[in-house]
């Protein structure tokens, strides 16, 4: 919101509301009509979507900053993935009335709205690639370094990351049975530690090595 005007901003600070949502908590569902643009405060959020047979796929991750909802409220219908909280986190809601005022009134904010759409359209047509032609190795490689730096905080060396096999191989766009066995090999390897749902991240260069393999 730094491309928002003082006055635009304490409008929004009166308006918008938070919610403190726990691991698992839905924040918005697939198919449910939005009720406004949802910024993260605090935490860590997945954006998921069902295939028909029932299984998850992850199709973005989310941090302290980040906007959700937007597109659902753009394209005038309903929310085309679901927002799930990894980690106890802060959301704050803007009105969409608001949101749509705020469009009309700054042209700042339309334009950053639109770069934002951008990019998200170009990693979403790069993730589609990838999961086309890169192998399971490969592509759990590239989720390693992705979740890395969702969840780095300023300094931090090694990174450590808590997640469950499920979402991993959610994320990775394959069974949680090969994720694991391919977890194991990174193990093996010294590329990373692995207890329980903790991942630590050991040597992100050869992380970054094997997953542009195919690039």
């Amino acid at each position: 919101m730094s491309c928002c005007q003082p006055e635009e901003l304490e409008m929004l600070s009166l308006v918008k509301t938070a919610q403190v949502y726990q691991r698992g908590q839905v924040i918005f569902q697939e198919n449910g009509r939005p009720m406004g643009l949802y910024c993260i405060h605090s935490g860590k959020i997945k954006v998921m979507k069902v295939g028909g047979d029932g299984k998850e796929q992850i199709i973005r991750l989310a941090r302290e900053g980040d906007l959700l909802g937007y597109r659902g409220l753009l394209a005038g219908n309903s929310h085309s993935a679901s927002a799930v909280a990894l980690e106890e986190s802060v959301v704050c809601c803007i009105p969409r009335a608001e949101f749509f005022r705020l469009i009309e009134q700054n042209v700042r904010f339309a334009t950053s709205l639109m770069q934002l759409l951008s990019r998200a359209l170009g990693d979403a047509e790069e993730r589609m690639l990838h999961l086309a032609y890169k192998p399971v190795r490969e592509r759990l490689a590239e989720a390693l370094l992705l979740l890395a730096r969702t969840y780095q905080q300023q300094n931090q060396e090694p990174v450590s990351i808590p997640i469950s096999r499920d979402d991993l191989a959610s994320l990775v766009g394959t069974a949680k049975e090969t994720t694991s066995r391919f977890v194991s090999e990174f193990r093996d390897e010294g590329v990373l530690q692995a207890r329980g749902s903790l991942i630590t991240i050991l040597n992100p260069a050869r992380l970054a090595e094997i997953s542009t393999r195919y690039d």
